[in-house]
């Protein structure tokens, strides 16, 4: 009878409005604290996003700053080589320029390519068959050859030319040795900063987002968007600038000496040369789509914590929604939103699981490298939408042809992408290479600047075959050796190698 009396007493309570009401806050609290998590999670989502895209956004403005740094060198390199050649400076005029100016200096924000001498005066000029008039001995391209000879390529702060009109440019200059070692005079490239605005303008960063190119003595030389009363401020002592100069490349949040707006600034100082880049979306930017989705799930949450009525219906579809979620988050977090295939965090993770299988069992295990050939001109010549097209299309390609349960393909990054071939030796892996190789050839995309006229890929291929004791670290280095392999013997072609 006592049993019995407290158990009844125990369901009278917990059926009583009061533990209803208990109850129902009490479920509101732990539903109010899991969406607190979850909202938190994808805030941190959608700077990670940010971060991965301001990343790719930089090494492409990265490389063909680069790219096109190392051309103009080599041109007055030429330059500087040929003007010591009697041979050479004893020609015609018109042929003599013709011998010391490739075409590098006809290239469209290559202002002139000019030769002063020792006291500054132009003594050549690309841009003429008579000279023209001027002399730059005040300029810091000149005397900083004048006063060092080891000085090698020197890459000056932005300038107003002399000699277009005030065409705000940058110089590209080498010195010039006589014949027993003293300043002969200065070879130098002028390049426009419109090839900067152009290269900023077409990458987009939010509203709010901001690109700059900024020369390492503080210069501001390029900002997007663009506006050329800022062209040329010196940023020395702003906070930015300064945690900039601490490390060659990193990230930071910190609002903006420019305009005061908070960003998440991502940097790195440009290999060999006075330049560092920056690319900072804007905090606004980066967390209006979460915060609106925050308002949301927020109003909806207020509204099952004061419904009592349908309380455990209600927390069902709460689970499942919750449930739901975080699939979804799972799901984008391990694939490429433009390929669909595995991204890098799941490569990784495929990576070292496939590796430990591979050991265990001694099975041979074949990881391919694929880069798309020219992409960078592709994107040039097409436009980027053009660009994700031809990647999706590869990745369509690269699915379809492999086909067993454990093999699997990732996005590597830009137009990398790797394939896992557990249990498959040298020539399976050459194999399904050259297939991919001929499939995506097959395609036909058009690809007006590259040798072949179409979209082509090269594939590096190498093969671990379970005997030697090494780590999943050197095969994917084995691979990238053999892509680069590939490449250099012309493109569209496979290279193979063998951990023995």
């Amino acid at each position: 009878m006592r049993i019995s009396h407290l158990f009844h007493r125990l369901q009278t309570l917990t059926g009583s409005p009061w533990m209803v009401i208990a109850g129902g806050v009490m479920t509101a609290l732990g539903m109010l604290a899991i969406c607190a998590v979850l909202l938190y999670e994808g805030r941190q989502d959608a700077l990670a996003h940010a971060t991965e895209s301001s990343r790719n956004t930089l090494l492409i403005i990265e490389r063909d700053i680069t790219r096109s740094v190392e051309l103009y060198d080599l041109s007055l390199q030429e330059v500087v080589d040929n003007v010591r050649q009697p041979d050479v400076m004893s020609l015609p005029q018109q042929l003599r320029n013709e011998v010391l100016f490739d075409r590098a200096a006809t290239a469209k924000y290559l202002g002139s390519m000019l030769v002063l001498d020792s006291a500054g005066n132009v003594i050549i000029d690309s841009g003429s068959a008579i000279p023209r008039h001027g002399n730059f001995a005040d300029r810091s391209y000149f005397t900083v050859h004048r006063d060092n000879p080891h000085v090698g390529l020197y890459l000056s702060p932005p300038f107003a030319s002399r000699l277009r009109s005030g065409d705000p440019s940058i110089a590209l200059s080498r010195r010039i040795n006589n014949p027993d070692g003293t300043f002969g005079g200065v070879v130098l490239g002028a390049v426009r900063l419109e090839y900067f605005r152009q290269l900023l303008s077409g990458l987009q960063l939010g509203p709010h987002g901001t690109m700059a190119l900024i020369h390492a003595n503080g210069e501001l030389i390029m900002r997007a968007p663009y506006d050329a009363k800022i062209i040329g401020r010196n940023l020395n002592g702003t906070g930015p600038f300064e945690r900039m100069l601490s490390q060659p490349e990193g990230q930071f949040t910190e609002k903006a000496s420019i305009d005061g707006i908070r960003r998440v600034y991502t940097y790195k100082r440009l290999t060999g040369l006075p330049l560092i880049m920056e690319v900072a979306p804007a905090e606004i930017d980066i967390y209006r789509a979460w915060e609106e989705r925050a308002a949301r799930i927020a109003i909806l949450m207020l509204v099952f914590s004061l419904t009592f009525i349908g309380l455990s219906v209600l927390l069902a579809r709460s689970l499942a929604r919750r449930a739901q979620a975080e699939l979804m988050l799972t799901m984008l977090s391990r694939t490429d939103s433009l390929t669909g295939l595995n991204n890098r965090r799941a490569l990784d993770d495929l990576l070292a699981r496939e590796w430990q299988r591979a050991r265990r069992s001694k099975e041979s295990l074949s990881i391919l490298f694929v880069d798309v050939d020219h992409f960078k001109a592709y994107n040039d010549a097409y436009g980027h939408q053009a660009g994700d097209d031809a990647l999706a299309a590869v990745a369509r390609c690269i699915s379809a042809n492999i086909r067993r349960p454990g093999d699997n393909a990732a996005r590597y990054g830009g137009e990398e992408f790797v394939i896992v071939l557990p249990d498959t030796a040298g020539p399976g892996a050459v194999g399904v290479a050259e297939t991919i190789r001929m499939k995506v050839a097959a395609l036909g995309i058009e690809h007006a600047t590259s040798q072949q006229g179409r979209l082509t890929v090269s594939i590096g291929v190498a093969t671990w075959q379970g005997e030697k004791t090494d780590t999943v670290d050197h095969v994917i280095k084995a691979a990238d050796e053999a892509l680069y392999t590939a490449k250099a013997a012309g493109r569209n072609t496979i290279s193979a190698t063998v951990l023995a």
